[in-house]
């Protein structure tokens, strides 16, 4: 009898922390990336930013209604259009208060990353003050987004941690 109270004891415990353990373990962590590097060469801002695929093609399901199968051999002939239609309507940047428009030069993939090319032509940055960037990249699907953002011009570097309802950083040149 007590070894059956023992046993009842022991999978009771079991059958209470295995919801809670499956919980922590699906539990996700939602962040992007985006480096933005001036090149004086070039006179431009370039620009990448990583985001988990997985979150992107969910956010652009939702939002214009389409599946993508980005990184598949059924990925949609439209994936360019609609990374970009997205890229465009979360990531802003602004030169002394002035927004200025990226190029998407295109996408890669890397295991469960989609790394997108932006850059900003014909930027003349030394005559500029300041660099202010907006970043919403998925924050509208996920509350714990954070969009972390690396600013490197004319030797300056300074990183941020943007997330919704804190989605402005600026740089001082």
């Amino acid at each position: 009898m007590k070894l059956l109270k023992t046993l009842l004891l022991r999978y009771s415990v079991i059958l209470i922390l295995m919801p809670l353990f499956a919980f922590s373990l699906m539990h996700k962590f939602y962040v992007s990336v985006t480096n933005i590097q001036y090149s004086e060469e070039d006179n431009s801002l370039q620009i990448t930013s990583r985001i988990f695929i997985d979150d992107l093609e969910n956010v652009l399901e939702e939002r214009y209604g389409v599946e993508m199968n980005l990184a598949t051999e059924e990925e949609s002939e439209e994936a360019n259009y609609y990374v970009e239609k997205y890229m465009r309507s979360k990531l802003v940047l602004s030169a002394d208060g002035k927004d200025r428009a990226f190029v998407f030069l295109g996408k890669k993939y890397d295991n469960d990353l989609i790394i997108c090319y932006l850059e900003i032509e014909d930027i003349d940055l030394p005559n500029h003050k300041t660099i202010e960037i907006e970043n919403d990249i998925l924050t509208d699907m996920f509350e714990e987004q954070q969009n972390i953002v690396h600013l490197r011009i004319n030797g300056k570097k300074k990183s941020f941690v943007l997330v919704k309802g804190n989605n402005k950083g600026m740089l001082n040149l």
